[in-house]
């Protein structure tokens, strides 16, 4: 249980709903997807420019197919549509001050996830201005070199196998064992994005680990509510029919809220075993 700060499974669950409630956590995350919303598009505006710069084929597009796989139906299609007319309205400044700009917008995001995780972890005291911006920026970057690895990875991990396996002088063996790993490659570059900003957003520092408990969980319960919000509306939900054109904006919506949700409890998680391995021992 050393893992979990000496605390048992159920008195670690207890802890964290009893700090869900006391740091507001629901309330925090719906505000979080506001900033979420806005952040999107600069985001994947800022992905696209640097996927322009790669060599090789349409990685924008293969990046919008592993979006249509998280995202519900309806509003895949809205982000998909609405990028290609921020992309097709863009002119040739996108990649000098354009990119910057969409930098800038995106890291808004992350700075509504530094002040959400100081209440997370129970800090009051906050960064200079500047210094809050510079850390969103940087988390932003970060982010986006780890979501890029992972793409580059996923599309060119079976092409990049049989090279190392030609080089080396190894068999299709090792090209089969590479294309299996390169999938829990890609979990694990999720799993250190998370941790990164476990580690770098809220203000005060803490041990760096690779894999927390709260990551882990983070990511389990996105991907889960990824898959359970598709079934929901495909089997149960009709969003069209209650909402009409905008049934793929309010699955946006909920689709960021919920992922909100996910981190923020992932961190309160980390912050109950951190409160608990660093008690003193009766």
């Amino acid at each position: 249980m050393h893992v979990l700060g000496g605390l048992t499974v159920w008195e670690l669950s207890r802890r964290v709903w009893q700090e869900i409630q006391e740091d507001e956590i629901l309330d925090r995350a719906a505000s979080l997807s506001y900033y979420f919303l806005f952040a999107l598009f600069p985001t994947l505006l800022f992905l696209a420019t640097l996927l322009g710069l790669l060599p090789g084929p349409d990685l924008m597009k293969t990046l919008m197919d592993y979006v249509a796989g998280v995202l519900p139906g309806d509003a895949a299609s809205l982000v998909h549509r609405t990028l290609d007319e921020v992309v097709r309205g863009a002119s040739g400044g996108l990649l000098s001050l354009g990119v910057l700009a969409a930098l800038w917008a995106a890291s808004n995001g992350t700075a509504s996830i530094i002040i959400a995780l100081n209440v997370a972890y129970g800090i009051t005291h906050q960064r200079p201005w500047w210094r809050q911006r510079l850390v969103a920026v940087a988390l932003t970057v970060a982010l986006s070199a780890l979501t890029l690895t992972a793409l580059l990875l996923l599309v060119f991990g079976e092409r990049i196998g049989e090279a190392v396996a030609g080089w080396v002088g190894l068999g299709p063996l090792f090209t089969l064992v590479w294309n299996v790993l390169r999938w829990p490659a890609a979990i694990v570059f999720a799993l250190t994005g998370i941790t990164l900003v476990y580690y770098l957003a809220p203000t005060a520092r803490h041990r760096w680990r690779w894999v927390t408990p709260g990551s882990v969980f983070a990511l389990v319960a996105w991907l889960t509510m990824c898959v359970g919000l598709r079934l929901y509306v495909r089997y149960f939900g009709d969003y069209n029919a209650t909402y009409g054109s905008i049934g793929g904006v309010i699955l946006l919506m909920l689709w960021l809220y919920l992922s909100g949700v996910a981190l923020l409890v992932g961190a309160e998680i980390d912050s109950a075993v951190e409160r608990a391995g660093a008690a003193p021992r009766g």
